[in-house]
Order: C-alpha cells, then structure tokens, then sequence
C-alpha cells in the first residue's frame, strides 16, 4: 500500500540519517520497522490492567503548552508520584512516575498526546499486577 504523511522537513532528515547509519536497505523498511515498534510498545500499555508502576516522558515548547500540561497533570495527580523536568533550549523534557490504575495512566498519556506543543510520549511499564 502507498501512502503519504506529513511530517517536518527536520523529523526526515533525522530519520533518513539514522536509518542509513544503521544500513537498513531502504526508507520504507526503516519506516515499517518504526511503525512496528510503535504498536509494540502501545499494544503493552493497552492490554495492561490492574495496579501499574510506570514512567511517562514527554518532550514539549514551554512557551506553547505549559499552562494546559499542568491542567492535566492536576488531573492525574491522584496516579502521579513524582515529577522531574529539565530544560533542553526550547524544548523541555518532563518524566512522571505514576502508580495506579492502568486505565488511568493510559488516560494520562493519551491526554498528553493531545497537544500539538508535544513532541513525543513514552511509556515504560515498570510493574503491572498480577490478577
């Protein structure tokens, strides 16, 4: 299938370096191989219930969305331990240590990525329950 997405000159670029560091055969392979990775990585978080410890990093501009995140990490205070945030020029780097319900964490992350201002979102799962 073909298809066609939108995606900031700079994100290529940096994709087409890594991949071809990596000497993967072609963009379309690298491309397949990320977005596998993607379901991945989503699929734990989705089929994962009960009790979970887990780590939330995400990346944003400051200037764009700060006032919103903190909105929704009052939201989610109740699952939230722990926050640490660091600059990095524009951008800032955040990571949350959560413990709660799964459901609730998931909810977590898709709120987070909902702003344009954030760049990406990731989620380790450190410990889920055993029900």
């Amino acid at each position: 299938m073909r298809t066609s997405f939108n995606i900031p000159d700079e994100i290529v670029e940096e994709f087409d370096r890594v991949w071809q560091e990596q000497g993967i055969e072609n963009r379309s392979r690298a491309a397949r191989e990320a977005m596998l990775e993607y379901i991945e990585s989503h699929t734990k978080l989705e089929e994962t219930s009960g009790e979970v410890i887990a780590l939330v990093g995400f990346d944003y501009r400051h200037h764009e969305v700060i006032g919103a995140l903190h909105a929704v990490q009052h939201d989610y205070q109740d699952v939230i331990q722990n926050t640490s945030h660091t600059h990095q020029g524009e951008w800032c780097l955040e990571s949350l240590f959560c413990r709660g319900p799964a459901e609730q964490v998931r909810e977590l992350t898709y709120r987070l990525r909902d702003f344009d201002g954030v760049r990406r979102v990731k989620v380790m799962v450190i410990r889920e329950s055993t029900e």
